[in-house]
């Protein structure tokens, strides 16, 4: 039976409607919104998930039954009523068009007012709309245009350089909304936000403002035509390097996804690696092994690396490899299991014969990867299957030089008796 007690129910809400969903549908990016929603948020010209900010590659809404059965226990062990919930006629737009013109133009003069107090207001008059900023950047998606439209994004950014911390906080948590929007990343681009932003990153004030600047970098990232400007900036994979030592949970977990951003531009990889980024990720994985979400997404930037020669150099130089083994055989989900297969198998390409020799002593190692064959994702059965055959390659020339050394000694032996 279903059990929904070790579940969070704002999970169970429409990060677009923010209501409970009673049709939920996942996305190509692989988030989940109830149906009404998201099919509002698309007809309306959007291209872009509303949560990740990654473009949405197809219209293809595929059904999430699972959750929706959980949705309904939910309700029903909470005596919610699911049917009267479904029926109930809600107005799905309100996030993303305004519920009246009234509603509209008031809206659109707040954020014209609440610009110009963190222009020309007191300090303690630019922290309060700040603060307003942020609780309306939430709240909807029509706020985040209209705030936008007006020119917010500038003062906001010159705000990050402020000494007050509650400010800062303000300031960097707006603006991680902000990005979000479809033209977020453009107005911070454009706006030569990219320095203040990485300003945050390495010296705020709060733990809390660096993981969100992070968040803000992995946003950027989202867009192809800024992930060279944003890795030419050596303050930005240092920042996020450091943030992955020292952040909480949730600020490691911000700058691992800001990394991987990164590394979708390959000129990008060498910098990572410079940054030192290996031993922090490596770090994560021993010291937060129970986190699954984090070690998932750690493992998918360390296979990224391990594609090429320098990148599994630098996980193997982090003694990375008992590790990764160890991960494969305890790790709960199949993506982290696939995301260890593959550094596995890079590291046995780019390590050569030394690091086949170690993997081929491991005698847990085969059975695992003959378990992935049927298991595993299609993916996951590829790698292994290459895998399977480095391995065993190796095994039959080791083999083969052991005869060959045995026959030699036996012909030394002849030699010497004659």
């Amino acid at each position: 039976m279903i059990t929904v007690n070790c579940l969070n129910p704002e999970d169970f809400r429409c990060p677009i409607s923010l209501e409970l969903m009673t049709d939920p549908v996942t996305v190509s990016t692989g988030q989940t919104y109830d149906r009404a929603s998201i099919q509002t948020w698309l007809k309306a010209g959007n291209k872009t998930c509303p949560k990740t900010g990654e473009n949405i590659k197809n219209t293809e809404l595929v059904p999430n039954t699972t959750l929706k059965r959980l949705i309904q226990q939910f309700c029903s062990d909470n005596g919610i009523s699911f049917t009267r919930f479904s029926n109930r006629n809600r107005d799905i737009t309100r996030t993303i068009l305004p519920g009246s013109s009234a509603a509209a133009h008031a809206t659109q003069f707040l954020s014209w007012f609440l610009t110009r107090r963190l222009v020309f207001g007191t300090e303690q008059q630019k922290n309060k709309a700040a603060y307003e900023i942020r609780l309306l950047t939430r709240s909807s998606i029509f706020n985040r245009a209209c705030l936008i439209e007006v020119g917010t994004v500038p003062p906001l950014l010159d705000l990050l350089a402020t000494e007050d911390k509650t400010t800062q906080e303000n300031a960097i948590s707006a603006l991680l909304k902000l990005s979000k929007y479809a033209t977020g990343p453009e107005n911070i681009i454009d706006h030569n936000g990219l320095k203040p932003v990485v300003y945050v990153l390495k010296n705020g004030l709060s733990l809390e403002a660096r993981q969100i600047a992070a968040a803000i970098i992995f946003y950027l990232c989202s867009v192809k035509e800024y992930r060279k400007l944003i890795g030419e900036n050596q303050d930005v994979i240092h920042g996020l390097a450091e943030l992955a030592k020292e952040g909480t949970t949730c600020g490691k977990k911000n700058a691992v996804v800001a990394i991987f951003g990164l590394l979708l531009l390959p000129r990008n990889h060498q910098r990572v690696l410079e940054a030192g980024a290996v031993h922090a990720l490596v770090s994560i994985l021993n010291t937060l092994c129970n986190k699954e979400e984090l070690v998932t997404e750690t493992l998918a930037v360390l296979a990224a690396l391990a594609e090429n020669f320098d990148g599994a150099n630098a996980v193997l130089e982090a003694s990375a490899l008992p590790l990764i083994t160890g991960l494969l055989r305890s790790a709960p989900s199949r993506a982290a299991k696939e995301h260890c297969v593959s550094i596995l198998l890079s590291l046995c390409v780019n390590g050569g014969v030394d690091v086949a020799g170690v993997l081929a002593k491991d005698v847990t190692l085969m059975p695992l990867l003959y378990s992935l064959l049927t298991d595993g994702t299609s993916h996951a059965a590829k790698k292994a299957r290459f895998l399977i055959k480095v391995l065993q390659d190796f095994n039959e020339t080791a083999t083969s030089r052991l005869k060959g050394s045995a026959i030699l000694r036996q012909l030394n032996v002849l030699e010497l008796r004659n």
